[in-house]
């Protein structure tokens, strides 16, 4: 069961005070050139078409057609992605924010505890963690589980002590199913560069951390939404109203369209995605 909100402030408040130092904003700094490996072509392939119809998102029935994905905000950076075939993912999963149901599947970034665990529940099959295991060694996940597909691009992230690098401390999950590439971006800390964007792929549906210090400042998660292209856009990593309302202020100058869902899941498909660019608020515990 999820923490009340009393319980989270006072287990919070040392994450408070580090999120507070580093709240000033962060120059967007692309991640420097890497020795990689050669990119798949099914990287390539996948994750490209779009097919955009301007229509409202369905109502969330109790199961899903074979087109369709369903979304649910637990809170914080962490999401249920259901695929058609019933394989529930856990995004940034964790000790504090957790989903009601056991997932199958869990990503989980190193940038501080309300990211990962060092003890998922035993019954999750899949665990990805989304560092490696040095500096110069990036996870790299490329697993298909039923109708779903899991993989990564590793990014770097700041440092909490010293500001400095951690070189592949974060990573980007992209989820393929019912024809669709869903990515949520992590604790992502800098732009992204032409051969993170080629892993990457086209999307359809990103998940973005919006609170303009901790992870990327505003101007500059601006810049990567603008490169990634998704038509929808799922906000996540925010303390409070008036850190989203920021965001959602800042996006107001760049020709997005902003929705407020009025519960915590959305069901998406090919044919539901907008026409143009929107950013959907979906409820869930912010912290």
């Amino acid at each position: 069961m999820v923490p009340g909100c009393s319980s989270l402030s006072v287990r919070f408040v040392p994450l408070l005070a580090a999120v507070a130092m580093l709240a000033a904003p962060a120059s967007a700094q692309p991640a420097p050139p890497q020795s990689r490996p050669a990119i798949k072509p099914e990287m390539m392939e996948n994750c490209l078409g779009l097919v955009a119809r301007n229509r409202a998102p369905r109502a969330v029935p109790a199961s899903l057609a074979g087109d369709q994905v369903r979304i649910t905000y637990v809170g914080h950076s962490t999401f249920t992605v259901e695929s058609p075939r019933g394989i529930k993912i856990a995004t940034d999963y964790n000790d504090y924010v957790k989903p009601r149901a056991l997932p199958d599947v869990v990503t989980m970034n190193r940038a501080h505890s309300t990211h990962y665990t060092d003890s998922p529940e035993p019954g999750i099959k899949h665990v990805l963690r989304g560092w490696g295991q040095g500096p110069d060694v990036p996870a790299r996940h490329d697993i298909q589980v039923s109708d779903v597909r899991v993989r990564n691009v590793p990014t770097n992230i700041r440092t909490w002590m010293d500001g400095g690098t951690g070189r592949h401390g974060n990573s980007i999950f992209i989820f393929e199913m019912a024809n669709m590439c869903i990515a949520h971006l992590g604790h992502l800390h800098h732009t992204l560069n032409q051969q993170q964007l080629n892993e990457i792929g086209r999307l359809d549906a990103v998940m973005v951390p919006v609170d303009g210090g901790a992870t990327l400042d505003l101007d500059g998660m601006v810049e990567v939404l603008q490169a990634l292209k998704a038509p929808l856009m799922i906000p996540m990593h925010y303390f409070s109203t008036y850190t989203l309302r920021r965001f959602l202020d800042r996006l107001g100058e760049s020709q997005f369209d902003v929705a407020h869902h009025d519960v915590p899941s959305v069901v998406v498909s090919k044919t539901t995605l907008p026409a143009k660019p929107k950013v959907l608020v979906l409820p869930g515990r912010a912290f």
